[in-house]
Formats: C-alpha cells, sequence, structure tokens
C-alpha cells in the first residue's frame, strides 16, 4: 500500500514535515489517510474515538487528567481508559505513585463496575495489591518498553486469574484515608500470552472421520458455532455450544459439514463498550468465505477436487531461482492486469482466471517481460479485504462517455469520484481476513470457487516463468469493535490483537487498528498464514506492507518457518521463498519503541529485503510528500531546471553531486561497508554518506536486502512524476528517453530491482498520486495527460517497452549484474568520474571479473571479462575519459547494438584514452569480451 518513506531523503527536499520529537522526517502513508481511515462505520465504537459512556454511546465529557491526581469529573469517567497493564500472571504495571496509599484489583463477570468517589462499585472480586519495589522483569521490558519506568503491584499468588480475565476488570489507588484518587481499565495481552499462550490446532480441522473447530478465545465467557447450509440467508442446521480448555473452544462435528458454513457467536467483555457483548464473528483461521465474508466456509484445502490438475507437482514445474539475487520484481494489481484488456473474455475481466489465458495481450505481455529475464510477479492485497464488494454489484462509469471530455476537464474525476466506493476498484489495503483470497476476483465468491482459480492463477504465472509475490498486509486490521461488519479478530479476543497506547486508545499510526505481533498469538496467527499461503496456494514470496510496524522477531520466525519448507514434506522449497517490505520507523514503534522492530536499520545481516526509498528520491527529485516539482538526477537537477526555486547554480551543482553519491550507494545494493569516493574527492563508506537529516543512507549487509526502485503503486506513476518535474518546454520524446534512464538505473543496479507495472508502457494516471479507490480509468494502464503535447504516441510506447526489455536482458546477459555477496561487490564494482572534479550528471560504473585458473578475482561469467555502465542525464552528448579503463576491448552491449534505439549506438569507446562519449539522456552498457 504505501511505498512511502517517513525519512525523506533526499538532500534537497525543504518542504518535509519534521516530527518535533524524533528528528524524522515524517512521510505519512497518504494512501492509509484516504482508504481505511474514511470508512470507518460509525457504529465501530473504538475506543481510541472515545465516543462512548458506560450505557449511552456520544461525546465523552472526560479528558486526559494528570494520573496523581483527578477530579470527580474525570474519576467516574475513568474506566473508559485503561493506562493499567497487567503484564505476567502475577505482574500489574501502572504509572502511577500511590506514596503511603494503597491498590486495589476489581473484576465483575457482569461489566457492573462504575467508579464512585468511595472507590469502585458493582465488582464481584477486589484483591488488594502489594507494591513491588523490583520494578518489571527483563523479559517483561523486552516486550513492552514503552512501559519500563511504570510502578509495578504484585497479584497475590491465590488470585484464579484465568477466571478474572474473563471479567471487567480495573484497579483503583487510594490515599491513606481511603478516599479513591485513581482507577482506570487494564491491558491484558501481557497476561494473556503469560497463561494461554497456545502452539496446538485452530479453525476446521478435517479427518476422515469429523470436522473439528478449534477457537481461541481465553477471555470469552461462552462460545456457540452457528452451521448453515447456505451461504446466506436460511435458518441455521443447528448451533453447537464449544467447550473450552485453557482458553480455547472446541466442538467436534460430523464429516458432512464439509462445505457448510459457520459463524461463531462469542459472549466477551468489551473494553469499548464497558459491556457484555454478543458478538457475531468469522473464524480467524478462516479458509474459505461466502460472499462479502459473512459466514465462513468449511473447506478442506487439501480436498483434490479443489486442485488444478498438476497442482501437486507444481514445486518441480516453478521457474529455476538459483539465488534471491537474481530476482527481480513487477509489482502488478490483479484488475488492472485485465480489466480493460479486450482479449479477455468479459467473465474474466478484472479476476484470477485472466492470468490462464494463454494469447490474451496481458499474459503475452508478461510473457515477453519472463522470456528478457523477469522473475516474479508481486500481486497487490490478493487476501479478503473491504472495499469492494465480492458479489459485483458494483457501479459503473461511461468510460466512453469519459473519453469525450477534454484531456484537461475535471468531470473525468469528477464522475469517478461519484462513485468509487461502489465500483469494483480498490487497491485492497483493508485487510478482513488475511488467510482467504479475495471472493471480488473469483468468477463465484461463494464455495471454493476463490480456492481453486487463485490456485490456477498461480500455476499459470509459475508456467510462463513467473514465480508469485504477495502484498500482505500484517500492520493494520480494516475493523475493530464489537459491531463493526469487518471486524473479526477484535469481537474474538478484544482488546489482544490490535496494540494500544498509554491510555488504551487503539493505535492507528498505519491509518487505522494497528495489530501487535509483539503479541504471541497475532505472531502466531501471521506464521501460520503465511504458511497457509506457501504451502496451500504455492506463493513463492512475500512484500510486508509497513513491514517497520512488525517486530524484528516476527519477520526472523517468519523468515526461518518459510525457508524450512521442503518438497519431501510440504509440497514446496521454502528455500527459494523471499520476503521483504517497507522498513519505515514511524509512529509507536520508531526507535524500537515497541520493542526491535523491522525497520530498514534493524533488519540488516538477516538477509530481509526492504525498500531502498534513497534512490528513489536521488534519481527523481524531492520526495513523495516534498514540492511536486522538485528535481532530482534524471529530472533536470542544475542541468536542467524547471521553474522550481531550487536556489543558486551553486546550490544546484551541490544536490546534483549529493543525488549522485545516494544514487552510486543505492547501485552498490545500499551496502553500509561498500567503500567509494564521494563528490568531494573522501573515500567514505556508504554508511558515511549522510542524508540531509544526518542519517546513513546506507544500511544493508547483503545485497538482497535492498529493493531498488523508483516507482510503485503508491504516489504518481514514473512518467507522471518524469512529466510533472522536467521543464515544460522539453519534447516528449526526452520525456520518455528520461523515462527510460530511470528504469535503467533500477535494471542495471546490484540488489533487487522493483518496477511498478507500466513503468515500461509510459503508464500515467492523470497525475493522481493516490489511485487506490480511483477506478479502472485512473488505474488502467493507458496514457492520458492533459496536455496533449505530453502525450506518448504508440511509438513511444512501443520504444519503452522495448528499452525496459533490453535492460532485463542486458541484466541477465551476465551474474556480474547479480552479485550475491558484500564481499563480491566491494572488490569488483566501482564507481568513476567522482569527486570535485566530476562531469555533472554522469555516473559511470565499471564491474570486473577475474579469469579462470588465474590469482585474484574468481570468473563468474564465461562470456564478459568487464563490464561498464554509464548513465548520460545531461541534455546534451557527453566525453568523458577514464585512464583506469584505458587499453580494454570494450564494446557496446550486443542488445544494445541490436536495438531499434539509434541514439545508443553512437555510443563510443576509445581504447587508448579510455574515453566514451555517450549521447544525450543516454545509458550505455560497454562489455568485454573473453576470447573463445
Amino acid at each position: 500500500m504505501s511505498i512511502t518513506s517517513p525519512l525523506s531523503i533526499c538532500p534537497i527536499s525543504s518542504t518535509s514535515r519534521k516530527l518535533p520529537s524524533s528528528g524524522y522526517f515524517f512521510s505519512p502513508p497518504i494512501s492509509r489517510f484516504r482508504s481505511s481511515c474514511i470508512t470507518i462505520p460509525s457504529t465501530s465504537l473504538h475506543l481510541s474515538s472515545l465516543s462512548r459512556q458506560r450505557g449511552k454511546r456520544g461525546t465523552v465529557c472526560c479528558s486526559s487528567m494528570p494520573l496523581e491526581q483527578i477530579s470527580s469529573p474525570q474519576l467516574q469517567c475513568s474506566l473508559l481508559y485503561s493506562r493499567a497493564y497487567w503484564v505476567t500472571r502475577s505482574l500489574i504495571a501502572w504509572n502511577i505513585d500511590i506514596a503511603d496509599g494503597s491498590c486495589y484489583l476489581y473484576a465483575s463477570r457482569t461489566a457492573g463496575l462504575v467508579v464512585t468517589e468511595d472507590g469502585i462499585q458493582g465488582h464481584e472480586v477486589k484483591i488488594k495489591l502489594e507494591v513491588e519495589n523490583s520494578g518489571l522483569p527483563s523479559n517483561v521490558v523486552e516486550k513492552f518498553p514503552h512501559i519500563r519506568h511504570n510502578r509495578v503491584f504484585r497479584v497475590p499468588t491465590s488470585v484464579d486469574v484465568k477466571s478474572l480475565v474473563k471479567c471487567q476488570l480495573a484497579v483503583a489507588s487510594f490515599h491513606s484515608d481511603g478516599q479513591c484518587s485513581n482507577a482506570t481499565g487494564l491491558q491484558l495481552p501481557g497476561v494473556i500470552d503469560d497463561l494461554f499462550a497456545y502452539g496446538g490446532p485452530l479453525g476446521a480441522v478435517f479427518t476422515k472421520e469429523a470436522v473439528s473447530l478449534y477457537l481461541w478465545a481465553p477471555t470469552a465467557q461462552a462460545v456457540s458455532a452457528i452451521i448453515y447450509g447456505d451461504s446466506s440467508g436460511g435458518v441455521p442446521l443447528e448451533s453447537v455450544q464449544l467447550e473450552e480448555v485453557d482458553g480455547v473452544w472446541s466442538a467436534h462435528g460430523p464429516r458432512n459439514w464439509e462445505g457448510c458454513y459457520y459463524v461463531y457467536e462469542v459472549s466477551v467483555y468489551h473494553p469499548s463498550t464497558l459491556r457484555i457483548e454478543t458478538c457475531m464473528a468469522n473464524d480467524p483461521y478462516a479458509r474459505g468465505l461466502s460472499s462479502d465474508g459473512k459466514r465462513t466456509l468449511l473447506v478442506n484445502l487439501d480436498c483434490d477436487a479443489l486442485k488444478p490438475d498438476g497442482w501437486d507437482a507444481l514445486a518441480d514445474e516453478k521457474p529455476k531461482l538459483s539465488s534471491f539475487s537474481d530476482i527481480s520484481i513487477y509489482e502488478l494489481h490483479i484488475r488492472d492486469f485485465s480489466a480493460s484488456d479486450q482479449t479477455v473474455h468479459p467473465d474474466f475481466h478484472g479476476g484470477y482466471l485472466a492470468f490462464t489465458l494463454q494469447d490474451s495481450a496481458g499474459v503475452l505481455h508478461l510473457k515477453k517481460l519472463a522470456y528478457a529475464g523477469l522473475t516474479h510477479v508481486h500481486l497487490l492485497p490478493t487476501f479478503q479485504f473491504a472495499g469492494v464488494d465480492d458479489e459485483k454489484k458494483w457501479k459503473h462509469v461511461d468510460t466512453d462517455m469519459l473519453a469525450t471530455l477534454p484531456p484537461d476537464s475535471d468531470q473525468q474525476q469528477a464522475r469517478v469520484t461519484e462513485i468509487q466506493d461502489d465500483d469494483g476498484y480498490n487497491w485492497g489495503y483493508n485487510p478482513v481476513l488475511w488467510g482467504v483470497p479475495k471472493g471480488s476476483y473469483a468468477s463465484n465468491p461463494n464455495g471454493s470457487c476463490r480456492t481453486v482459480e487463485f490456485r490456477k492463477m498461480v500455476q499459470a504465472l509459475n508456467r510462463i516463468g513467473l514465480r508469485v509475490i504477495l502484498d500482505v498486509v500484517y500492520n493494520h486490521l480494516h475493523g475493530s469493535g464489537p459491531l463493526d461488519d469487518y471486524s473479526v479478530l477484535d469481537k474474538v479476543v478484544p482488546g489482544y490483537y490490535l496494540r494500544r497506547n498509554s491510555d488504551g486508545c487503539i493505535e492507528n499510526s498505519t491509518c487505522i487498528n494497528n495489530t501487535a505481533s509483539e503479541h504471541f498469538m497475532v505472531e502466531r496467527l501471521i506464521l501460520d498464514d503465511l504458511l497457509c499461503w506457501a504451502v496451500d496456494y504455492k506463493v513463492d514470496g512475500f512484500r510486508f506492507d509497513l513491514m517497520g510496524h512488525i517486530m524484528k522477531s516476527t519477520m526472523v520466525k517468519a523468515k526461518n518457518a518459510l525457508q524450512s519448507l521442503s518438497k519431501e514434506k510440504n509440497g514446496v522449497d521454502g528455500s527459494t521463498i523471499y520476503i521483504y517490505g517497507e522498513g519505515w520507523d514511524f509512529g509507536e514503534v520508531a526507535k524500537n519503541g515497541r520493542g526491535i522492530n523491522a525497520s530498514q536499520f534493524n533488519l540488516c545481516g538477516i538477509g530481509i529485503g526492504s525498500f531502498n526509498d534513497r534512490i528513489r528520491d536521488a534519481v527523481l527529485g524531492g520526495s513523495p510528500f516534498g514540492h511536486p516539482l522538485q528535481q532530482g538526477f534524471v529530472t533536470g537537477l542544475s542541468l536542467q531546471p524547471n521553474s522550481h526555486d531550487h536556489g543558486d547554480k551553486t546550490s544546484m551543482d551541490h544536490m546534483l553531486a549529493v543525488s549522485q553519491d545516494y544514487i552510486q550507494v543505492g547501485m552498490a545494493a545500499n551496502l553500509r561497508d561498500f567503500v567509494l569516493t564521494n563528490h568531494e574527492g573522501v573515500e567514505v563508506k556508504g554508511s558515511e554518506v549522510l542524508t540531509h537529516d544526518q542519517l546513513p543512507v546506507a544500511y544493508a549487509l547483503c545485497p538482497i536486502e535492498t529493493i531498488n526502485y523508483v516507482s510503485a503503486h503508491d504516489n504518481e506513476t514514473l512518467f507522471d512524476i518524469v512529466s510533472m518535474k522536467t521543464p515544460v518546454e522539453i519534447s516528449v520524446d526526452e520525456r520518455c528517453r528520461i523515462n527510460h534512464l530511470a528504469t535503467s538505473i533500477v535494471a542495471l543496479s546490484q540488489g533487487i530491482p522493483f518496477f511498478h507495472s507500466g513503468d515500461e508502457l509510459l503508464r500515467s494516471k492523470s497525475l493522481d498520486r493516490d489511485s487506490y479507490n480511483s477506478g479502472d480509468w485512473f488505474n488502467r494502464i493507458k496514457p492520458r495527460l492533459a496536455d496533449p503535447s505530453f502525450k506518448p504516441q504508440k511509438r513511444h510506447i512501443l520504444a519503452a517497452v522495448e528499452n525496459f526489455s533490453n535492460m532485463l536482458r542486458i541484466r541477465y546477459s551476465s551474474p556480474l549484474f547479480r552479485l550475491r555477496t558484500a564481499n563480491s561487490i566491494q572488490r569488483r564494482v566501482r564507481f568513476h568520474n567522482t569527486g570535485p572534479s566530476s562531469v555533472p550528471g554522469v555516473i559511470v560504473m565499471s564491474i570486473e571479473d577475474g579469469y579462470e585458473g588465474m590469482p585474484g578475482l574468481a570468473q563468474l561469467d564465461p562470456i564478459y571479462s568487464c563490464i561498464v555502465i554509464i548513465f548520460n542525464v545531461c541534455p546534451t552528448e557527453v566525453s568523458f575519459g577514464c585512464p583506469a579503463l584505458q587499453k580494454r576491448t570494450l564494446k557496446l552491449h550486443p542488445v544494445q547494438l541490436t536495438s531499434t534505439d539509434q541514439i545508443v549506438k553512437n555510443s563510443k569507446y576509445e581504447t587508448s584514452s579510455g574515453s566514451f562519449i555517450v549521447p544525450p539522456r543516454t545509458t550505455s552498457v560497454f562489455v568485454e569480451s573473453r576470447d573463445i
């Protein structure tokens, strides 16, 4: 959803918003604030909104007060907050000083607690707590670092804690004279993990004789499963009361339950309403659903009827992957792929089965990219998400009418906006249930169609040479509370799955309903879900949305669990499953505020990739949240300025030189310890090249930890950014070459290249930077710019596709472009044209290989002994002499020599002087062939 970094790295940004408390430059993920956040049902009663009082719903009159002294009105509504933490069976933490007073714990199974000046009334249990002067144990501090300084109270060993967690709970403090001084509710994840961490079966388990249901719900007072024969309506076939053992509720039914539907009826105390609620919820471990997730389908994913022909042998048909360094990634939205493809049958438009049509325009395009070397397709969210009706009862905009409107009309956007919440388009970052394919992409959202068709899609992509990566969104949930139709986890164990702040309010820094992977069963659900997708759907990788909001330990466990899978035992080769994500460090998790999180700097050395926003911002200019006209390396900074005030010529030259340093570090896989010569002529490590706010540019310890990119689904498309930042007067031919320059930097860098679908087609979304809900019109892969002079013609698009394919072919023509270790990159990769006398706007990178049987570098490439890549972003031809590259036998790469790009063929190398001539706005690749 949001490849928009909270760290605006580019040195030329002057408009980033700075968080006064952190010193980090914060770029909020815009899509968050326009998607989930604006669709909160008015009845969802989040504690974070403080929009309820006990017994009625309205605006709470009280405000946050110092904990040591709360006046009577605030005391009466203090149970709306949960400022105390029950962290282990025996310890409660509360940031309060009771001096010589006392503290008590209260419980009510009927949720009858009321605060008065005399203390808490309506309880069935009252327990005196003792002050624990030794503080919190180290393991608790590690798990909950944000409460490390809280006062600690001890719970008597005689207390039946397992029963108490099913009640409404509160603690109150009293002065020595017996007057109540403070009261609050409790946050329970710590004690729940201490008592109820569970590793047994969950969800529906199928055997030859029976179907068993298991639900983890330790705070529930009663649980029933209501069984239905149909996906909607009808009278229940039966209602089965589940029995509890240590927080796990279970029931066993006949084998003919398979194919039926069910929902859980959970009776549980909910802190958002201060009531015992009867919640109707899907199974958190659902593997099938009815349309729009109204009921859970009892589906056995191991049933042969749900497997396409050859499914069990797919592991042996997977495209070869020798190393993660060989990966290249193409980000694609399922509906984008085929919604407007006239070669696809209308029944398959925008769905899973469109990928199975071997002769459609879209599949033929993917085949072409795969033939050029592309290895992986990254699919935007495919799990069950909110925002698109599964039954396809969608409203449609008249695209023929839109096409008749003037290009600069505001009517296109207005017409799309009118129906945007009722059409068939959404990126999908509104998770409801993580473990079920989205129903709107299936031909029938009921029954098992979505399972079968998803598998056919994966199989079809694998068979044309592409592995499949899923975009997973474990950092937040779309719904919460007891009444929200999209709430699941927060109905089953209220207050557990979602991360809360010091008042007990749900954290919303991801946009809404942040999840808490530091809690044992949240982490387990994530791991189990990943294994389901890997084993049952045979996907080949995972991209983690806002990965920095997940704990590092969870990511390490995920990597280890996936890579331990084997073809013999699990039917998949886990060693080829790659994971990466957004390592942004912001919100409540910033600076390890909730434990060591999976941020860019924390992940180094463990082989998990993260998006490199440094190279993105340096290549294009500014940041997604800076001034839109701020230029970068390829868009004309200093060399061809636009109308934006970048400062004087000296300032622009300096910014360009610094941007080149950032790019060179990125092209060396953003390695922390890679040594290069900076623009000042000083040898520095990648980690010593600093951003304008003094943070290291480089953070990786191995090349597969860096995902280099310049565009993604968030923000404007690459061609839109180029069109916006370059001077108005340049031609569309030049803009197309700049688009190609940007993608070629990504394609030819060390590390893993990542491309947004349509980068190679000059895709435009009419400058819409946040098109998560803008419908098919603005998301289709077809240019439409306001100014006719900006609009590419068919020849431009064909040339762009060829150039993109050629860069892939060049990348895969030599293993030197895909070095596997930091040491190999340091020894083989070198940047020329550096230091204060360098030619502005030109990056020169060489990659050396060894010779078999000779000392020094090992030979990796049987064809080429040396490669030189030159990026000239200048609007004019440049000549560059390099003594270090004299007397080589370098020639233009055969792929470029045979291309239809006549300009690149004017690139020249003169051996005696080591001089190169490179045409304007051109990437030239020179190779030295071995004597064969």
